[in-house]
């Protein structure tokens, strides 16, 4: 029996997977989708830096700033965001900010991981706001997609 994370852990894997329409981009395949209170999936977003020129443009800033323009409030409480990987202290900081009730993500990001890598800033007491968070959700599935994306040709 699978569970509700690993369904819609499949759906941001799938985002990840598919690049935006007509791009040949070489973004860092990571894909995020953002489900409402009742479970409904209301944005998606995948990395768009190169095909953007623009630093900010990680999966999971692309599926807020959608989630926010579609609820007409920058607030995403009781929303999930579903992540392949684990967010950048961008990110975290963003979906902090957001009020974004559950984060849910796949692979480590030993590198630049901000929910428990190299930092914790979701669950810094220090902040108004800590979400849940459900670590490692089909994160061998994940992390092959940053094995297969990275692999020198």
């Amino acid at each position: 029996m699978t569970s509700r994370y690993d369904d819609w852990m499949r759906r941001a894997l799938e985002v990840a997977r598919t690049g935006p329409p007509g791009s040949a981009s070489e973004d860092v395949p990571v894909g995020a989708v953002v489900f409402d209170p009742a479970g409904r999936e209301l944005a998606t977003g995948r990395n768009t830096r190169e095909l953007d020129a623009d630093p900010t443009a990680h999966a999971e800033i692309v599926a807020l700033r959608a989630a926010a323009r579609r609820t007409g409030s920058w607030r995403l409480a009781g929303h999930t965001l579903v992540v392949t990987l684990e967010p950048c202290t961008m990110c975290a900081g963003a979906l902090v900010l957001a009020r974004v009730a559950t984060l849910v993500f796949g692979a480590w990001e030993p590198k630049t991981g901000a929910v428990g890598s190299l930092w914790d800033v979701v669950r810094d007491r220090r902040l108004n706001h800590r979400p849940d968070v459900y670590a490692g959700i089909l994160e061998d599935e994940c992390a092959a997609l940053m094995r297969e994306f990275f692999r020198t040709p």
